[in-house]
């Protein structure tokens, strides 16, 4: 798609997704999601951590969205102005990260574009703490993806993140989640084990993924880029940020499945699987099972 093809604003999302229920396959919606994905080609505009830049530009790629990774105060609200969807990393926690996450997150809710907040080490420090919460109290975020121990600490439970990592036993990370998403009004998602995923008044359980991704750093973030690339083309942050998480977890079995000698080259794997996933690859899966409403 050329740049004069490309959608220039929220209401060019395709709504072809199905909803979550008995209506349709679990592999039909996902295999129709990743054609809205590729067919709008939506911009994601990320500002994100110098650790995972490339890893989330790519995987953008890979789904079929377009990246763009312009995150200094002033340009990044202009690149905002044509942006589908809007990916935040609070990290690094910097002046200019700040300004520029608030700059176009004006411009965002202006036009109706969607944006997901990850909320990198919350409950690390103080700084991050103040930080979010005013974020959170400005701005309407239509998803907040974290890890267990994040989600925790945004909602005021007790948490134990060390650096940017969860520690501890989240038993009650379903109801945590919900009660974020009735908090702030965005769909909540935690990223662990399995991922939960949920509004203000559902959840769903996706069973996804394999214990390889918890070896390579940046792989939330790259859950984040799936989230972001889904909420861009269709216009229900749930169902998207269920069907983004399932396909991110099959990218990431499916990696597992193929030859690699450790986590770097299990990563490379990770990143051509997701390149490789269309809707003919996923349309004879089994996958009603991997969602779970709890």
């Amino acid at each position: 798609m050329s740049e004069g093809d490309r959608p220039a604003d929220a209401t060019d999302r395709t709504n072809s997704a199905a909803p979550i229920g008995p209506e349709e396959t679990a592999a039909a919606s996902l295999g129709s999601i990743l054609d809205a994905v590729e067919a709008t080609q939506p911009l994601i505009q990320s500002l994100v951590n110098r650790v995972t830049t490339n890893d989330v530009a790519n995987l953008t790629l890979h789904w079929g969205a377009l990246p763009v990774m312009a995150d200094a105060p002033g340009e990044a609200a202009e690149m905002a102005e044509t942006a589908n969807a809007m990916l935040y990393h609070t990290s690094p926690m910097s002046d200019a990260r700040i300004e520029a996450i608030r700059e176009t997150a004006a411009v965002a809710e202006s036009r109706g574009v969607p944006m997901v907040l990850d909320p990198i080490g919350a409950g690390a420090t103080p700084t991050r703490n103040d930080v979010l919460s005013d974020l959170l109290t400005e701005w309407p975020f239509a998803v907040i993806k974290g890890n267990y121990g994040e989600i925790s600490a945004l909602a005021g439970e007790d948490a134990v993140v060390r650096g940017v990592e969860s520690v501890g036993e989240y038993e009650q990370i379903a109801e945590t989640a919900r009660s974020l998403a009735r908090e702030t009004g965005a769909v909540v998602v935690a990223s662990g084990t399995a991922d939960v995923v949920a509004d203000a008044d559902r959840a769903y359980r996706i069973t996804a993924g394999h214990e390889m991704l918890g070896e390579v750093v940046g792989t939330g973030c790259m859950l984040g880029a799936s989230i972001a690339s889904v909420c861009g083309a269709i216009d229900d942050p749930l169902t998207g940020s269920v069907y983004a998480a399932l396909a991110y977890g099959l990218a990431g079995e499916h990696a597992a499945a193929s030859e690699f000698g450790g986590p770097a080259s299990y990563k490379t794997a990770l990143l051509d699987t997701a390149w490789e996933f269309e809707s003919a690859t996923v349309g004879d899966l089994a996958l009603d099972d991997r969602i779970e409403r709890i």
